[in-house]
Order: structure tokens, then C-alpha cells, then sequence
């Protein structure tokens, strides 16, 4: 059952066609329920939706359902940088059940004063072999021209940063399917890594959701739908877990109580 956990989420509630919305998630939210936010692929749906995820209005939002069991946070550090320490210490005191680990940080060499500017072995470092071939000798020239300038103001090398949860969300996916009796899991991703566990939990006759954004789930997993997995697209939940100044309540509907919520 749905209780708003704040008052500013029973003033969204209370919308007509956001309570239909939230009849529809409870309707989904059947049993014991654990919830897996794998937030490095939930963040930059930001850039489709033109709104942001609020980690805090998030839980906020979760604790509203009292069949919730566990609320688990993927997220890594950037150990020694103050912003990212304070991130996960803010997360902790939400109350999520954080998992964390450094953030791998690969140094790449940009260094093209040995590279013909026709040659395509440095960009090759970056852009994929099948797309670089469809490159004509101008556009390679020109992207080379673009290292040979980045060299020449004193760069020659760029960061890349790593830190992907795929197999410590599916291992305790599993384990809480073998030990803790989970009956519902509510995945927060579009990764296409997860398809063997999902296909694992639907065969065991388990409900398995995936909260996403149109545009932004694996064709892996959206051919999981026939096999009784349930896509529901977040932009119908965007007032109750948005930035708070993103809010922006629409007047009481009138509209069909079962187009409340939308599958992708």
C-alpha cells in the first residue's frame, strides 16, 4: 500500500492522474519487494529526459510502499575527491543500502606527433572499428588535426573512468532470489548485461520490473517482455522523484485511469 512519506508527495499524490499512476505501481509491487538502482546508468537518462533523478525524492518516494524490503544503491567513488565522499555519505543517511567501490581512472595517451595525419590507429583507441571505416581520408585528417592541436596546448593524455556494478547487481539479485524469498525485483537500468539474470528470475516465476526511459533499454531486454518482463517508463513518476525545483504539477485530469502509467 501507498503512503506518501512527505507532504510534498501526498500533494503530488493527490493529483487525480498521479494517483492513478501510483495504483498502477502498487499493482506491480506485489509481495516482498527489493529495488536495484544501478545509478551510473540511471543518471545520464537526464540528457532524454530533460529532468534529473533526485537520489533523496527517489527513496523518499520508495519508502512510500510498505512492501518495499530493501532499497540497494550502486555508485562508485572518486576516492580523494571531497564531492563524490560526500555523495555516498549522503546516500547512507537516506538510508539506502549503498554499494560502492573506487572508480577506476585510465590514463590515454592523445599523443599524435608519430601518427600520419592519415592514419587511423590513434582514433582507433576511441571510435569503433566498424564505424571508423565508414570514415573517409578527410574526416580522419581532420579528427587527427584535432589531437595534433589538444598536443600542441600541452595535452597528451585524457582521463577515462570505469566503474560498472553489472555483476555485483546480478549476484545479489540471485542471492536474494536463492535466500531472502523475494517475490517482486524492481531493476533501475536498461543495461543489456542483465538479461541472463531477469531470464533466470522470470523462469522461476518471479516478477521481475524495469524502471527506464524510452530509448534507453537494450533491445536484450525489451525481448524479455513476451517473457513476462514489465518495462515502466519513469518519465510517469518525473513529479515525485524529479530535482525538486523540476516540479511541475499538471491540473487534476480527467484522463483514462488505466493509460496512468506506460509501458515502453
Amino acid at each position: 500500500m501507498f503512503k506518501p512519506k512527505t507532504e510534498k508527495i501526498k500533494q503530488i499524490h493527490d493529483n487525480d492522474l498521479n494517483k492513478n499512476i501510483i495504483k498502477k505501481v502498487e499493482s506491480l509491487f506485489h509481495g516482498k519487494t527489493n529495488v536495484y538502482i544501478d545509478f551510473a546508468n540511471v543518471r545520464p537518462w537526464s540528457d532524454k529526459l530533460k529532468w534529473h533523478v533526485s537520489p533523496q525524492r527517489l527513496k523518499q518516494f520508495l519508502d512510500s510502499f510498505d512492501n518495499i524490503n530493501s532499497v540497494k544503491f550502486y555508485q562508485g567513488e572518486l576516492i580523494g575527491n571531497d564531492f563524490s565522499k560526500n555523495e555516498i555519505k549522503e546516500l547512507k543517511e537516506c538510508k539506502y543500502d549503498v554499494r560502492t567501490k573506487p572508480v577506476k581512472i585510465m590514463k590515454l595517451s592523445i599523443n599524435a606527433s608519430s601518427v600520419s595525419s592519415q592514419s587511423p590507429n590513434l582514433l582507433s583507441k576511441f571510435i569503433r572499428k566498424s564505424l571508423l571505416r565508414k570514415y573517409d581520408i578527410e574526416t580522419v585528417e581532420y579528427l587527427n588535426g584535432k589531437f595534433t592541436a589538444m598536443n600542441q596546448n600541452g595535452i597528451f593524455e585524457i582521463e577515462d573512468r570505469k566503474c560498472n556494478f553489472d555483476v555485483e547487481i546480478a549476484t545479489d539479485m540471485r542471492v536474494d532470489h536463492i535466500k531472502n524469498d523475494i517475490d517482486t525485483f524492481v531493476l533501475w537500468s536498461g543495461d543489456s548485461d542483465f538479461a541472463d539474470t531477469i531470464k533466470t528470475l522470470l523462469k522461476d516465476k518471479k516478477s521481475v520490473l524495469l524502471f527506464a526511459t524510452a530509448g534507453r533499454v537494450a533491445s536484450e531486454l525489451s525481448e524479455l517482455v513476451s517473457k513476462g518482463l514489465f518495462i515502466f517508463d519513469i518519465r510517469d513518476l518525473r513529479d515525485f522523484i524529479c530535482w525538486r525545483k523540476e516540479i511541475k504539477l499538471s491540473p487534476k485530469s480527467t484522463k483514462d485511469p488505466n493509460k496512468g502509467a506506460s509501458q515502453l
